[in-house]
């Protein structure tokens, strides 16, 4: 088992490094987002307005951190601060229009290379990895009690006959 670990820990690693699946903005051109930026945009796309406090949670970092992070993300005009849809007291980060369409270009520029690096892949395998990767991703979510919340997949809304 030791020796498994090792060669997933390493290729786990290596994995992150390949520009095709980030991080975005490296080697990206000056308009690409941030790791960071990348990353909150996804959490606010799928789950909606969120505190500072909640970006915090949900990411396991100090408030601060997160912060001076939405702090950057609001001078580029990615984000923008919103009243609690709720009526709590605390403002809410929401997605511009410029952090959707910012958002949605990484996100094609990374299908895009992933596409090209799975070449030859039959979908069979293609659904292995992908569905392996989801279970692993899960397993730590689990265990760190922080799931992330997930928007049906193109798969799962087929078989849910949603196209």
């Amino acid at each position: 088992m030791e020796a498994l670990l090792e060669v997933l820990e390493r290729e786990l690693m290596l994995a992150g490094r390949h520009s095709a699946m980030g991080p975005p903005g490296s080697a990206c051109g000056p308009r690409a987002l941030e790791r960071s930026a990348y990353v909150l945009l996804s959490r606010l796309e799928t789950e909606g307005p969120m505190s500072n406090g909640e970006l915090a949670h949900a990411f396991r970092l100090d408030a601060s951190t997160v912060h001076r992070q939405t702090g950057a993300m609001m001078r580029s005009g990615l984000v923008r601060r919103i009243p609690d849809p709720d009526g709590g007291m605390a403002r809410k980060f929401s997605m511009t229009d410029e952090g959707a369409r910012r958002l949605a270009e990484d996100r094609s520029r990374i299908r895009d290379g992933l596409a090209a690096a799975l070449d030859g892949w039959t979908s069979k395998d293609i659904g292995r990895l992908t569905e392996m990767l989801t279970r692993f991703n899960a397993s730590i979510e689990e265990r760190d009690e922080r799931p992330w919340p997930r928007a049906a997949s193109g798969r799962e809304r087929a078989s849910a006959g949603g196209g």
